[in-house]
């Protein structure tokens, strides 16, 4: 049976899977509380990374670059390297 609460749990479990944004998809379904949010988060990775560990990589070398990583989806990985770059990756 389909209710508004199974297309309600289907739009933001895709909508995390699109942005990778927990912050947008609690603020899309009006939560007070990330826990509850969190529920869709943990299906998305069921359903879509069930052992994949296989990322884009980049390297930002300045804090411009890091800012257009972060607002395409890539998450900060390691330190700072000899020359100077950071490490950001993303899911393919």
């Amino acid at each position: 049976k389909i209710s508004f609460h199974t297309i309600r749990h289907w739009k933001a479990t895709m909508l995390y899977h699109e942005t990778k944004d927990i912050l947008y998809v609690m603020d899309f379904l009006g939560h007070r509380d990330i826990r509850n949010t969190m529920r869709y988060i943990q299906l998305e990775k069921a359903l879509y990374h069930p052992g994949n560990d296989q990322f884009h990589v980049r390297i930002a070398k300045n804090v411009e670059d890091a800012c257009e990583l972060v607002e395409v989806g890539f998450e900060y990985v390691t330190g700072t390297y000899v020359d100077g770059g950071k490490i950001f990756r993303k899911r393919k």
